[in-house]
């Protein structure tokens, strides 16, 4: 309990400094304006697609039964791409525009390492000049540790609700039949999607920023292991199902992103355990690793 208590204690100041610093506006301009490129050129691009659908229609007389049936096509293959066609996660993002489910994809891609340049000088910024050995004088190690991930938790899940708000409000806007009840039910799943992809790369980016003593040099590897998860998704799911190679997807885990907005509890608690456990497994070596260190 003594534990805990000083956990939340650390969680409580590194937060206050964060916000103090001016990290979070910094943080907060930074995923405004990637989520609003992306947000540009997702609405251009489909602006383009509907023009070209439209033309062709003009061509051939422009019968709205055929425009209609065109645009719900288009709309269906690229839910059925973003959904890995599974039936069930098609029908519950029926209702959601697509272009919120296009940049929530393109986010979860680049977010690993916008977490990395948010937290990459967590420990490590207080091991180099060695002021960690003054707050370790005082409190646990693992009591430390746990409260700067939590202060990067929490101020990631700040950030990401505020940017996930401005981008169904967009959409909102944009789309006059998307209900505030439906927006009010998918701004809540996405979100909860986010926190649970995003909480193993924030334990993540702890265990880098532990194993070495200069900010630059975490951060360089931490983008590095990202590339190696990459790699590893990319290759194990590229490959035919004999080749053994496969099973280098498990262990990457953007593998786990697919089924987190999945309607059955099951298949969504399935990806939550395996983040869980991603994050036990980085958090336990910062630990180790911080416990063994001469501070």
């Amino acid at each position: 309990m003594d534990g805990l208590k000083e956990a939340l204690v650390i969680w409580a100041a590194e937060l206050r400094r964060a916000v103090r610093s001016g990290r979070a506006i910094v943080l907060l301009g930074l995923y405004s304006m990637f989520s609003a490129l992306v947000l540009l050129v997702v609405g251009f691009v489909t602006r383009e697609l509907q023009t070209q659908v439209n033309a062709k229609l003009a061509e051939g007389g422009g019968d709205p039964e055929m425009a209609t049936r065109a645009a719900e096509e288009m709309r269906r293959g690229v839910l059925g791409f973003l959904a890995s066609n599974d039936t069930a996660m098609m029908e519950a993002l029926a209702q959601v525009p697509i272009v919120v489910l296009i940049v929530f994809k393109i986010t979860l891609f680049f977010l690993p390492a916008y977490i990395a340049l948010m937290g990459f000088d967590q420990v490590s910024g207080e091991v180099g000049p060695r002021s960690m050995r003054y707050l370790t004088v005082r409190a646990r190690r693992s009591s430390v540790l746990l409260g700067k991930f939590l202060s990067q938790a929490t101020l990631l899940v700040g950030l990401v609700l505020v940017i996930d708000l401005a981008i169904f409000i967009y959409a909102r806007i944009l789309n006059d039949d998307f209900a505030f009840g439906t927006l009010v039910l998918n701004l809540l799943k996405f979100w909860s999607a986010t926190i649970v992809f995003s909480l193993a790369y924030v334990a993540l980016t702890t265990l880098c920023s532990s194993l070495f003593r200069s900010p630059a040099v975490s951060l360089v590897f931490n983008f590095i292991l990202l590339f190696v998860f990459w790699l590893m998704d990319s290759v194990g799911r590229a490959v035919s199902q004999e080749n053994l190679l496969r099973f280098l997807r498990y262990l990457s885990p953007s593998y786990y992103s697919d089924n987190l907005l999945h309607p059955k509890l099951a298949e969504f608690a399935a990806s939550g355990a395996a983040y869980a456990a991603f994050a036990a497994v980085f958090l336990f070596g910062a630990y180790g690793v911080l416990r063994a260190r001469d501070l």
